[in-house]
């Protein structure tokens, strides 16, 4: 005989499933709020769900970084180790709890959980951050040098937070020699290594010694980080070095077009270096440079073509180091309708407070091939650098001086004359 359940308790058994289903739904609502919470707000993802383990990672991160207040460590490290009850294989939490215990000056201890961290991941960030600086204290270099590598490659944003060794490695043989090795092997922070490098005079010249040694390497300097170099010098006021450097890194092709100007005929090759032929951005006239098997009348060099407005300020420049001594500056041009309501004229200037040394103006007209030239000299002191300009005397851009006409600059040359 079958037992009849009265209605009072089906309807009972009924809530009750329907209670047991809510609370699994809340919960599983909490859970995934917290989830979703635990890296903006954790303290809040940790009151919905106290064994969100990413949250409470969080908030113990943010209270040991928290510079305002001095953070309890020893209430943070019963709130990691609890945590790692329940999470033994998380090398976070090897992590954070070593970093507590080294704040703590338990470095024995701290090293122990940093080293199990990087047991359990090799490319964990706090565990390698602290393990990069104990290899450089303890003068494993080298050492210190593959764990940067690690590092890097898992979190290229870190490389400020390493940049502070850099003297220190770099000093030592064995290190200058891992960090070498790393970067001849196409690391991937090779290019933040020589821009941090170029920030301080010092650092620059072990970023200068590293690209010489590339040389010839599977992974030789590339145009960009010579030309960063350069530019560093620049700013440094080391025009001497920034001239060898720009010497040093030409390919064999370009060292034939070497001189006091570099690329005298204006060959379209050019490499973005201040040494270099650099057009610029001027409006009113048009800058091209060609080889004279490319034109049209065999006219090859620097063709600048005006457009009938006003012109101000230069059109084309070239840093150049001349030595104390006399030159001439020799110039092959042509032009065809040439008018010029100011002067056109190249000018050499000195980096320094020398200024102006030379200015050699352009005729105006109609000529084929003329010969220019014109003797000047580089006093002994004060001109360690000098700046070769095309440029014009306008003032101001006044619609009353408009320029004409179309100027072909053959070559343009530089030769020391006997004293």
């Amino acid at each position: 005989m079958t037992e009849q359940t009265s209605p009072l308790m089906q309807n009972l058994r009924r809530s009750g499933v329907w209670f047991a289903a809510s609370v699994l739904v809340l919960a599983a609502s909490s859970i995934g709020l917290s989830r979703f919470l635990e890296n903006e707000t954790p303290t809040v993802s940790l009151a919905l769900d106290p064994l969100n383990v990413n949250a409470l990672i969080g908030e113990i991160t943010h209270d040991l970084n928290d510079t305002s207040n001095a953070p309890d460590l020893d209430a943070l490290l019963v709130k990691a180790e609890s945590a790692l009850r329940f999470d033994l294989a998380d090398a976070r939490l090897y992590s954070l709890i070593g970093e507590i215990k080294y704040r703590k000056s338990e470095k024995d201890q701290a090293y122990e959980f940093f080293d199990q961290a990087r047991n359990l991941s090799k490319t964990e960030i706090l565990a390698l951050q602290r393990s990069i600086g104990r290899s450089i204290e303890t003068g494993d270099l080298s050492g210190a040098v593959r764990e940067i590598d690690i590092l890097l490659r898992r979190w290229p944003d870190q490389f400020p937070a390493i940049a502070e060794g850099l003297p220190t490695i770099l000093s030592n043989p064995d290190g200058y020699q891992a960090v070498l090795a790393a970067i001849r092997a196409a690391a991937p922070w090779r290019s933040n290594l020589l821009v941090t490098l170029a920030k301080t005079p010092d650092g620059l010249d072990f970023a200068n010694r590293l690209l010489l040694d590339l040389t010839g390497s599977s992974a030789p300097p590339n145009s960009s980080e010579v030309s960063h170099l350069i530019h560093s010098y620049f700013g440094q006021k080391k025009y001497e070095q920034a001239y060898r450097l720009f010497l040093f890194s030409l390919s064999d092709q370009e060292r034939k077009l070497g001189g006091y100007i570099f690329n005298s005929t204006f060959e379209p090759v050019s490499s973005g270096k201040p040494f270099d032929w650099q057009v610029g951005d001027q409006s009113g006239l048009e800058v091209t440079l060609a080889t004279a098997q490319n034109t049209v009348e065999g006219e090859g060099g620097a063709t600048v073509r005006f457009l009938n407005t006003p012109v101000k300020n230069a059109a084309l420049q070239q840093y150049i180091q001349l030595p104390p001594g006399s030159y001439k500056i020799s110039l092959a041009a042509s032009a065809r309708n040439l008018k010029l309501p100011k002067e056109l004229f190249w000018s050499i200037r000195c980096v320094g407070p020398a200024g102006e040394i030379a200015r050699f103006n352009i005729p105006e007209g109609t000529y084929n091939r003329q010969a220019l030239s014109q003797d000047f000299s580089v006093g002994s002191a004060g001109c360690p650098m000098q700046l070769l300009k095309l440029e014009t005397a306008a003032i101001a851009e006044s619609w009353r001086f408009r320029y004409v006409g179309t100027l072909v600059m053959h070559k343009l040359s530089i030769e020391r004359l006997s004293s």
